[in-house]
């Protein structure tokens, strides 16, 4: 998809959460202009960030509340205020000092008191806005509905997942689910206002990077979480028993890197019955995305061909089996209706020469992950000299250590590899990957910001299987004003041929 319709380019993997700024978090307020600018400035094209959606148990963007929803945590309280919607003293009331990392307990509970508060003063005033609320309402209604209804059950019974709530509310009985919505009719009007805020200050950022020539990678996970309004609201679409817990859940076998294999825990997918509605939910996330983003990564691509299936209640991934995902079906349908398929296949793992195949057949690009050439599971697709043009080169991705940090942790035998291929690696292992990538053939370039900066382990984003620590790292303030990483960047792009036309 991207070959012969995206020139030669790079961009920078940085989720908005890292953002600098004074309110525990990175949001999409001043500080992300700031970030669009610094990219155009270093003469970067794209900017891919990981799923936008709300957080639920251990703040994974990859364990959203819903497919659709935007994250309430990323709105401004700054651009708030510029609305006209919150007071200085409201502004200054989710200032939060900063850490070290974000602090998502305490973020959202000062944001929700924030859109309460914006929710009340929105309603004494009539003007464009309640017309631009109405209409992002009436457009969206298909998953605004569920999804407000299941944040304001949620939130009520202090955010246990739908299954610990009482039977009539969990199995969505249409009496139990009238009393509660007349409950919380103020609730369900707040979570259906902050989706309304959270989309017109994203497109906002959205439109001012397009005009500064960056354009967004989105990301979207393969499968829905559990504890979601995805699976609650639809459960006919999910393999379930007569307790609505799941048959089965996803994960991936053992390998390299867990002699146990992972086990994701979400629910996976009745085939059958998306296919009897010809993908429309499926359809409908993917537009969805693509109405945020320019470009989709499809996370766990491997699983449109075959995917590994648990037993529910396994206490690992050993005792799965892998079975027929939609493969050709499902891509035809997203491509007919959405009329192309702006997806980069996020098939790294053990791919078969199926999944090749399928990926292939869509003209799908790739990904390439430069650490995987030279240390860990080595495998020597990932050298850069065997890359195609429709390919996706990366240093490393969130789920990878900092190329500084892994570096560090080279076995001799695998630091030496590595030098021998790129002697500068001696000296600083984090830029000669990124000259790898951005000397190498594929269209695109990505790295993550972190290794741009040269950081180490301590700045890592995510280890997987791990239940703590994850999702936190941000972004100085110093070293988002610095000019010298814009400059050598900049040069850098240049000097490859990936800058955009001046």
């Amino acid at each position: 998809m991207l070959h012969g319709t995206v020139p030669r380019s790079s961009g920078i993997l940085l989720h908005p959460t890292s953002l600098p700024g004074p309110f525990g978090i990175g949001d999409v307020g001043p500080q992300a202009v700031e970030w669009v600018a610094a990219l155009a400035e270093a003469r970067q094209s794209w900017w891919q960030v990981l799923p936008l959606g709300p957080t639920g148990y251990g703040d994974s963007p990859y364990q959203a509340l819903s497919s659709f929803a935007g994250n309430p945590n990323l709105i401004s309280p700054t651009l708030l205020f510029a609305d006209g919607l919150i007071s200085q003293r409201d502004e200054a009331d989710c200032f939060l000092p900063e850490n070290g990392g974000v602090r998502h307990g305490e973020v959202g509970r000062r944001k929700r008191v924030l859109l309460r508060r914006a929710w009340e003063q929105f309603g004494q005033k009539i003007g464009p806005m309640h017309e631009e609320c109405e209409q992002f309402q009436s457009a969206n209604r298909d998953w605004l509905d569920d999804f407000a209804l299941f944040a304001a059950i949620k939130q009520h019974f202090e955010e246990k997942p739908w299954w610990e709530w009482p039977p009539r509310l969990a199995r969505r009985d249409t009496g139990a689910l009238i009393d509660i919505a007349a409950v919380l009719h103020d609730e369900i009007a707040v979570h259906r206002f902050g989706q309304f805020v959270f989309d017109r200050q994203w497109s906002a950022l959205r439109t001012e990077a397009r005009r500064l020539g960056v354009r967004l990678i989105g990301d979207l996970p393969f499968y829905a979480a559990e504890d979601s309004a995805d699976v609650w609201a639809n459960p006919e679409l999910f393999l379930q028993d007569d307790a609505r817990r799941p048959r089965q859940v996803g994960g991936v076998p053992p390998d390299y890197f867990s002699t146990t294999g992972q086990l994701w825990g979400n629910p996976v997918y009745d085939w059958e019955q998306h296919e009897r509605t010809k993908y429309r939910w499926w359809i409908d996330r993917v537009r969805s995305t693509l109405s945020k983003v320019d470009v989709v990564r499809l996370d766990h691509f491997r699983g449109i061909e075959a995917y590994w299936a648990v037993p529910f209640g396994e206490p690992t991934a050993e005792n799965g089996t892998w079975q027929p995902g939609p493969g050709v079906a499902l891509l035809e349908a997203i491509r007919s209706e959405l009329g192309g398929l702006a997806i980069i296949a996020e098939d790294l793992g053990v791919i078969t020469p199926a999944v090749e195949s399928l990926r292939t057949q869509f003209d799908l690009p790739g990904m390439r992950v430069l650490q995987f050439a030279f240390g860990g599971a080595v495998e020597s697709r990932f050298l850069p000299h065997r890359y195609d043009r429709d390919t996706v080169a990366y240093t490393g991705t969130h789920d990878n250590d900092t190329t500084a940090g892994w570096a560090a942790a080279l076995s001799e035998e695998e630091l030496r590899r590595f030098v021998k291929y790129e002697p500068g690696a001696i000296h600083d292992p984090a830029l000669s990957l990124l000259r790898l990538a951005w000397a190498s053939v594929a269209d695109l370039a990505i790295a993550p910001f972190q290794d741009v900066l040269g950081l180490g382990t301590a700045a890592r984003f995510n280890t997987p299987g791990t239940q703590s620590g994850n999702w936190t790292w941000r972004l100085p303030e110093s070293a988002l004003a610095a000019t010298r990483w814009r400059q050598d960047l900049a040069e850098l792009t240049s000097i490859y041929e990936r800058a955009p036309a001046a």
